[in-house]
């Protein structure tokens, strides 16, 4: 099946029981045993649920994974792959523009458990690789970046990484007496993309993370995470700190998340024309300093993602002349453009990341990055492009 038809029917056969076309949302808690142990496969919904199975398989099928495990919220998907494949006294390289709050967890939790951090402020996958060393055990990468919207060549990256770890003697494959222990492991955060422009397991990654709250569930109504494995060894691992850990998603939510993944190659594709022809014309604003967005030939890794991604994506970047009064003036100013946090909703959105996503990577770290006060990060929504243009320019008036 083609991606579209694997997201609407993966996952989603009919009720066996009534032949419902959309299957039941399984709210219950327990399962009823005809004798201990005597039971259907299913026992307590921690651990099995219909509704939880249904979209992690929908999940793997859209990542081309051996299988995938939903969690409550990104960061608790993120949170359980550190915790269960990493140990005090491994370090993690990661490329330093990223996620304020996943940054918050590697520095105010892991790093205080016992995890070495060590960033890359390049892209080139040389630079990445050279932090790589024999306790090294991941690598953790964002493409596009949040909020600079950087590109890094994942095949690339993969392949260079991978050969400092065998040059620094961990082996390839997995041995000891964990399945992950001595081998080096790629992740890659896919939130940005999704599946449907990106698919890192495709290109030398082992674990693809999501923030389902964003593009896959796709209507801002229901928090997620969830991370999808290449491998089946990794899988284990991580299922069992699933049930162990118990930061499952409830039906309810996961229901929401199937349902929103249904339109999902749809919306991405409307999504991505509409960022385009913002980003054009913000390039023709002049109170805009720089405009950023991987489908303009103004961006640095323009080429990249056209080799990468099947679409550049409906995040924008913008920095506007002024600092910080003429970011607050412009997103106060607008009406269809909401200011929130998140991204990825069927609505647009407009965000302050040195105030409000990135607010906890130090002041002197995000500029650096260039999460500067003038920067303003546009969640281009599938509204009409004209009426989003117009509530651009009015707020910029």
């Amino acid at each position: 099946m083609k991606f579209a038809t694997r997201a609407i029917h993966v996952g989603q056969d009919p009720d066996p029981a009534t032949g419902a076309t959309v299957p039941p949302i399984h709210v219950t808690s327990t399962y009823t045993q005809a004798a201990p142990g005597d039971h259907k496969g299913f026992e307590y919904s921690r651990t099995q649920n219909p509704t939880r199975f249904g979209l992690q398989d929908c999940l793997a099928a859209l990542e081309g994974g051996a299988g995938a495990c939903s969690f409550a919220s990104g960061l608790a998907a993120t949170n359980t792959v550190l915790s269960s494949l990493l140990r005090p006294g491994d370090s993690l390289v990661a490329y330093g523009d990223m996620y304020g709050g996943t940054y918050r967890l590697f520095e105010r939790i892991f790093r205080e458990w016992g995890l070495e951090l060590r960033y890359s402020e390049e892209t080139d996958p040389a630079a990445i690789a050279g932090l790589v060393d024999k306790t090294t055990r991941m690598v953790w990468l964002e493409t596009p970046t949040n909020p600079m919207l950087r590109l890094l060549d994942l095949r690339a990256v993969s392949a260079a990484v991978q050969q400092a770890a065998a040059d620094a003697g961990i082996p390839a494959m997995p041995g000891g007496d964990r399945p992950t222990a001595n081998r080096l492991l790629v992740a890659v955060d896919n939130t940005f993309a999704t599946p449907a422009l990106q698919r890192p397991l495709e290109l030398g990654a082992d674990l693809v993370v999501h923030s389902t709250t964003k593009y896959l569930g796709g209507h801002s109504d229901v928090i997620g995470g969830a991370v999808i494995a290449r491998d089946e060894d990794v899988l284990e691992t991580l299922r069992f700190a699933q049930n162990a850990a118990g930061g499952v998603s409830g039906p309810f939510d996961c229901y929401l998340t199937h349902r929103g993944i249904k339109t999902l190659a749809i919306r991405m594709r409307v999504h991505c024309e509409n960022a385009q022809r913002v980003a054009a014309w913000c390039e023709q604003q002049s109170q805009f300093e720089q405009v950023i967005y991987p489908g303009l030939a103004s961006h640095p890794q323009h080429a990249l993602a056209g080799r990468q991604m099947d679409g550049p994506g409906g995040m924008v970047s913008v920095v506007l002349s002024g600092g910080f009064e003429a970011a607050s003036r412009f997103m106060s100013r607008t009406r269809l453009f909401a200011c929130a946090e998140s991204l990825g909703g069927v609505e647009s959105l407009v965000n302050h990341p040195a105030i409000m996503t990135h607010a906890s990577i130090p002041r002197e770290t995000r500029e650096r990055l260039g999460v500067v006060d003038g920067l303003v990060r546009l969640s281009v929504g599938i509204e009409d492009v004209e009426d989003l243009i117009a509530d651009l320019s009015q707020a910029l008036g």
